[in-house]
């Protein structure tokens, strides 16, 4: 609070200032109003001259009298402020996308040949080996011609083998050396051949699984395009999601990814294991394949989930709320430290504008990447309020 005296002083000088700026005004006994209604050109810039010294003279006059008076008042009109010092830590960026979980051991088991569906050898839910006979289709007398067939291959043979060493021995001619050859390799194509349809006969599983499905039952007529079992593998699992375009050069294969899955509650922590190699014309982004580690066996095919991928890490960033960013009229961004000025005999700080380059945003806190230090302070709570150079008082929280 300013003194009864001090009041009475500062009172007095600014009587004796208007006092001044009064006879300032009508010195040369012609007042502005007179020697603006005359036009007379030399003497309004004198009376210019004289008015611009007398108002310098009041100016000096009124920065001592505000100075004194903030010397003197006990009060203090500083803006309240809250700050936060800035210090470099760990910033790990994700971006989010969508995706769906998936296996490429995910078939439909479809039969080789055309028959009778004589044994289902499965159920559904049993699991079952690679290679492992799931079903057997009539062979339609298959069986038999192959039978027949190994007998004549075995006589072919056995005739190729004596011919052959009656032909070591210089007995007998070239050609019927040749014949016999000929005929015993057709005979064993023959019954190679034979076996190998009756080998479709057998509906085998092509991988190691679940039966999921039994799509055809028992005494049912198939044919090759007519599915029979699904199987599924539930251990090789993975994400496919699509990555917009720009973050191409970001997200690469070993990136750490967290995965949720909201349908049963889990949470995965993994890596990105493959990313595509072409661009989507139509959405502009690339495919990525996410493992999905599944020892309980809770994740499905076809389930929705949320992928979070950790494009970017800095160990020594610069975050700060970005709440307390502002922007000029240029789209330049900046933010107010405080400082104290040797000069200023006030014990409060100073705010000064603090023009920033941004980088990468996380939730409520953005990086910083030029126009800031470790051990800045900057304003938080009434950075909105205050000016460049304006004195505030920190809040202590």
């Amino acid at each position: 609070m300013i003194k009864a005296t001090n009041m009475r002083k500062f009172a007095l000088l600014l009587i004796a200032i208007a006092t001044l700026a009064s006879c300032g005004g009508n010195k040369g006994g012609e007042s502005v109003e007179d020697l603006i209604a005359e036009g007379n050109l030399e003497k309004i810039q004198a009376k210019r001259k004289e008015v611009k010294a007398q108002h310098t003279e009041i100016q000096e006059q009124l920065d001592q009298l505000d100075a004194k008076i903030k010397e003197l008042d006990d009060s203090d009109n500083s803006a309240l402020v809250t700050t936060h010092v800035i210090s470099d830590t760990l910033f790990k960026h994700y971006i989010e996308i969508q995706g769906n979980v998936e296996t490429k051991q995910n078939v439909i088991v479809y039969p080789e040949y055309q028959g009778t569906l004589t044994r289902v050898f499965v159920k559904e839910g049993d699991r079952v080996s690679k290679g492992q006979t799931l079903a057997r289709i009539d062979d339609g007398g298959l069986s038999s011609q192959v039978s027949q067939l190994e007998v004549q291959a075995q006589l072919a043979k056995t005739t190729f083998e004596r011919q052959q060493r009656l032909w070591e021995q210089k007995i007998g001619s070239e050609i019927q050396y040749l014949q016999a050859k000929t005929n015993y390799e057709s005979a064993q194509n023959a019954v190679n051949q034979l076996k190998s349809q009756l080998a479709k006969t057998a509906v085998r599983a092509p991988f190691s699984g679940v039966i999921d499905d039994v799509i055809t039952d028992q005494g049912t007529v198939v044919a090759p395009g007519q599915g029979i079992f699904r199987i599924v593998n539930l251990k090789d699992m993975y994400i496919k999601a699509s990555v917009p375009e720009r973050y191409l050069s970001t997200v690469s294969k070993g990136k750490d990814v967290t995965v949720e899955i909201p349908m049963i509650g889990e949470t995965i922590d993994t890596k990105v294991r493959q990313t595509g190699n072409y661009i989507n014309p139509n959405n502009r982004s690339f495919t990525i394949e996410v493992d999905v580690p599944n020892k309980s066996g809770t994740v499905k095919p076809n389930l929705t989930a949320r992928v979070r991928i950790n494009d970017y890490t800095n160990e020594e960033a610069l975050l700060v709320p970005l709440n307390v960013i502002s922007e000029n009229a240029e789209g330049k961004q900046y933010v107010y430290t405080v400082s104290k000025d040797s000069t200023n005999t006030s014990k409060n700080a100073i705010a000064t504008r603090q023009f920033i380059t941004t980088g990468k945003t996380q939730g409520d806190q953005i990086e910083v990447v030029s126009g800031l230090k470790t051990g800045d302070a900057i304003i938080v709570e009434g950075a909105r309020s205050v000016k460049d150079g304006q004195e505030v008082k920190i809040l202590k929280l």
